[in-house]
């Protein structure tokens, strides 16, 4: 009778979630060593962080470490992202850092770099990057290092949270199962969407034809919940500006939601947004996109914002970026380009 973990390899929320029923026969024993013997390598020390982070409910109740299971407990527990088997080396990498504080970081990731080794990525990742960083302003803490709480994909710029130990850790990663983060992207899309605001609601997994990309499915049984809000910014005649709140985090979520209602992410090659859609056939026009392509070389996504409780302090700390500099140039072409279009029309 037990639940499945949440994979992190499904989900840019980094985090494992389970839920057992003691068995009827089962002996008073410390949860904590319950729990190692549930799940599979789970340190204790990792399982009593998640517990003095309040993380480890029984009977939706928080209990400590020390509370002894009895028959019939429902016990529930989210633990933060276990390491990885992939060794991380320190290297001195450029690296946006908006704050830093004794327990968290806050980057804001340039377009291009992974977030951490793994897939024919072992190098050049910003947990290289952070982790000599931490090891410069640490010399001698074999506890200096990064410890992931979320993750962005590649070629998406803007704001990424990391923890600098695993009880901070353990606190934020709550916070993600809970969808209490407040996370906003701006987003730049192909077509006229309909509405100025609305909420895309709809499940997402692997797409069983290409496990690289993700896939909406409309059995309620297959993928996992996916909800997605949004709002226009603006409207440059064949593309539209969003704001995009997320309510769940799952991987290439945005990306997959506008291809979903039929509006790709400009330049989303995974994803359709390569192909120059809903515009004229003239030269020019195709000129122009291809144009606005080479300026921005990956889809146009970027991670505006994140908004927290912060582990230690337990005040809500904001954090804001700047639209990066490749994203910013292609808006306003096109912005350009719409209001081309407006005064053809009101003239025609």
């Amino acid at each position: 009778m037990e639940d499945k973990p949440e994979i992190p390899e499904e989900s840019g929320e980094l985090f494992e979630h389970f839920r057992f029923v003691v068995d009827r026969g089962q002996n008073p024993l410390r949860i904590d060593k319950y729990l190692m013997a549930k799940i599979e390598n789970a340190s204790r020390n990792r399982i009593q962080n998640s517990a003095h982070a309040g993380n480890i409910f029984v009977n939706e109740v928080v209990v400590k470490p020390n509370y002894k299971v009895r028959p019939l407990d429902v016990i529930t527990i989210v633990l933060a992202y276990p390491p990885r088997d992939t060794e991380v080396y320190p290297e001195n990498i450029p690296i946006d850092i908006v704050y830093e504080d004794h327990d968290i970081l806050v980057v804001n990731k340039a377009p291009g770099m992974v977030v951490h080794p793994g897939h024919g990525n072992f190098t050049g990742t910003l947990q290289n990057g952070l982790l000599y960083h931490l090891q410069q302003n640490n010399p001698g803490d074999p506890d200096a290092k990064p410890y992931l709480v979320h993750r962005i994909d590649k070629d998406t710029s803007g704001i990424i949270l990391i923890a600098k130990n695993e009880l901070a850790q353990s606190k934020i990663a709550k916070q993600f199962f809970d969808h209490t983060i407040d996370r906003t992207y701006i987003a730049l899309v192909w077509g006229n969407i309909d509405h100025d605001e609305g909420t895309i609601d709809a499940n997402i997994g692997r797409d069983m034809r290409n496990r690289l990309v993700q896939a909406v499915y409309e059995d309620p049984e297959k993928g996992r919940h996916a909800v997605t809000h949004y709002h226009v910014l603006g409207r440059f005649g064949y593309v539209t500006l969003v704001e995009c709140r997320l309510e769940t985090g799952r991987t290439h979520q945005i990306r997959i939601h506008f291809k979903h209602i039929g509006h790709p992410l400009f330049n989303d090659e995974s994803y359709g947004g390569s192909e120059i859609l809903k515009g004229t056939t003239f030269t020019k026009y195709k000129q122009f996109v291809n144009n606005c392509f080479n300026l921005l070389p990956r889809q146009a996504l970027h991670a505006k914002s994140l908004g927290f409780i912060h582990p230690t302090t337990k005040q809500f700390v904001h954090f804001d970026s700047e639209y990066p500099a490749d994203l910013a140039a292609v808006i306003d072409k096109w912005r350009q380009y719409g209001n081309l279009i407006k005064g053809e029309q009101v003239n025609g």
